[in-house]
Parts: C-alpha cells; structure tokens; sequence
C-alpha cells in the first residue's frame, strides 16, 4: 500500500519524532510505500492567504498546495503525528488543513450537498499528550478531539479513520514506558487493514 506519513513537531529528537521514525520504518518493513512529509522540515506555510481561499474554488492553486495534494491522491492512507497543543492540532498542521484540503480537492458541495473528494481512504492518528490519561478522560478531552478531528476534519472529506491513538503523559513517564509506546504504535500499524 501507499502511505503518507504526516509530522508536526519542530524537535527532531521529541517523543513525537521518534512516533514518526517508528511508524515509519514499520511500514516500509511491511513492504509498503512511504512518503514522509515532516511539515518543519520542508519548511511548509501555515498561512491560508487572501489568493489560496479565492482561488480554490477556480481550481488555481499553489505550488506548495499542489505539491501536498499530489501525495495526498496518490497515497492510499495517511498517518498523522502530532503533540496536542493547547487542546487541539499544532498551527502548522491546522494551517496544512486549512491550506491543502481545500474546496474542490477535499470536498465540494452541489445541489446534493457536501461530496467527500477524498473517500476511499483512511487513516490512522497518533497524538502525544502531555497530561494523563485519566486528566484527558475528566475532561473530555478524547471526546472532543473525535468530534473535531476524527469527524470535523477527516470524515468530513470522507477519510476514514481507522484509528486515533492518543500517548499520553510522555513527557513524565521513563524511557522505558516510552519504549512501549513505541512497540503500540508498531502493533496498531500492523493491525489495520487500510
């Protein structure tokens, strides 16, 4: 299969990063095709701007958006990996969003209303989380991220979300909990049928 892998953290030696790495060489052991986009590294522009939101609905888009759509198209599902910042998806990756799913790639709407573009593929979400996973529970922190990501971005355009890990407390857990996080991620790549 092919695979898009998406990263969001601006450390290269943070938990999140060593998700990515993880995730990574899993999937090409597993033989599959792997396409690595780390937003930090290629430097990618968050900023949806007054031309990119008039011009998506004339299909007249950027280079750097058209760039993300290609592999985007071409990749069977994704694997997003990202810390929760301030309860929600880190700027760069809500910018990526904002900027690549746009109208007329991700979805449209006509006199049926909203057509998902993207249907057909799926998804599998990590996210690295700071507090526990009780804290999280109490406040219903996993509910809304289902309601915002898992349906507000992915289903939206008709990505299926397969699954959303959540890794919570890494940043106060040992190394070797972090390993087993690391071994989880492993055995939820290897589980899903995408």
């Amino acid at each position: 299969m092919k695979y898009v892998v998406i990263v969001a953290h601006p450390n290269p030696d943070s938990f999140t990063q060593s998700v990515c790495h993880t995730a990574v060489q899993a999937l090409e052991a597993s033989g599959h095709e792997v396409k690595l986009r780390d937003l930090y590294k290629i430097g990618f522009n968050p900023l949806l701007s007054v031309d990119d939101f008039k011009n998506s609905k004339s299909g007249e888009i950027s280079e750097d958006v058209k760039t993300e759509q290609q592999h985007i198209a071409w990749a069977d599902a994704l694997i997003v990996i990202y810390p929760l910042w301030w309860a929600s998806l880190p700027a760069i990756l809500k910018g990526y969003v904002d900027r690549v799913f746009s109208y007329g790639f991700a979805y449209s709407m006509d006199g049926n209303g909203l057509q998902k573009l993207l249907s057909g593929k799926s998804a599998v979400l990590f996210t690295t989380m700071g507090n526990t996973e009780e804290h999280y529970n109490n406040v219903g922190m996993f509910e809304a991220m289902r309601k915002t990501v898992d349906e507000g971005i992915f289903d939206f355009v008709g990505i299926k979300v397969l699954e959303h890990k959540y890794l919570t407390s890494v940043t106060t857990v040992d190394n070797a909990t972090r390993e087993q996080m690391l071994e989880e991620v492993k055995s939820v790549l290897a589980k899903q049928k995408m």
